[in-house]
Formats: C-alpha cells, structure tokens, sequence
C-alpha cells in the first residue's frame, strides 16, 4: 500500500514576525496517519494524509495516469517501480528527477513556494511550505512516519 502525507502550511506577507516565524516552525513535518481524516481507495491500496491547507482548500489535485503513475502538485509516483520524482516548478521545463524507491522506506520532500491569490477583491502573495512524506508498505503502520526517520530529506529551495 502507498502512504503519502502532505502537511501544508500557508501565510501571507502580514505573518512574518519573528513570533510568526516560530509559530511555523513549531509545525511537525509528520503526524501519525488517522483513518478517520485520511482518504483511502477502496482496496486500501493508496492512503493520503493531508493536513494543513487552510487557506485554498483542496489546492493539491490528484491525476491518476494511464500507465499506472500518480500525477499531484509537483510529484509524480509510479506505481509500478514503486519510485517517488519532483518535477520542480509547475512551469519550469526542468526534467523529472527520480527522488528514491519508497519500498519500506519513506521519503520527505519539502519546497518552498509563493503564488498570487484574488481573495475579497484583492490579490496578495500567499506563501507555502509544502512536505510530502511518502512510503509503499505491505502492512499498514500509522506511526511509521512518527517512529522511524526518512530514508532521504529531498529540499527544493
């Protein structure tokens, strides 16, 4: 089964105190996975964890792809190689770079990104700190992400 988190955290330019600061980075980049918030496929097959995105809900889309990947945000996950890639800014012409293998070991991603919102008549910056925590396993574990440490700390700054 493939496990994924995302936390994201969100501010505007108006949060950027010291105490805001702190604020977020008091945020834990994992959490135990929690049934009754995370979506499940009907085979328990791909379980996704998202916590955070208070702002523009529902901000990250989910593509299933015909030859067996999962296309979201700036992440692409074959299914059958069982491997994690970035695909870095969504209109960059970077090529994908393969991050790692998730069987039995989980990866973290983490970048740092800024977009304009129209939100009351008005645009502002909004800026994200996305992490993605991902792992394949054969038996379920809620607390894989809390007990053990990722394999590889993948940063796009």
């Amino acid at each position: 089964m493939l496990i994924l988190q995302i936390i994201i955290t969100q501010w505007d330019k108006s949060q950027i105190t010291q105490a805001d600061i702190l604020q977020r980075a008091a945020i834990p980049d994992s959490y135990p996975i929690v049934f009754s918030s995370a979506f499940y496929d009907s085979n328990n097959q791909l379980i996704i964890d998202q916590h955070g995105d208070n702002r523009q809900k529902g901000r990250i889309k989910y593509a299933q792809l015909a030859d067996r990947k999962i296309k979201f945000d700036r992440f692409l996950l074959n299914l059958d190689k069982q491997t994690l890639a970035y695909a870095g800014a969504a209109k960059s012409n970077w090529p994908i770079n393969v991050v790692g293998n998730l069987r039995n070991q989980w990866l973290q991603c983490k970048y740092i990104d800024r977009y304009s919102v129209f939100e009351g008549g008005f645009y502002y910056w909004l800026y994200e700190q996305v992490t993605l925590n991902a792992i394949c396993l054969d038996e379920f574990d809620e607390n894989i992400f809390i007990n053990t440490q990722p394999e590889l700390v993948f940063e796009d700054v």
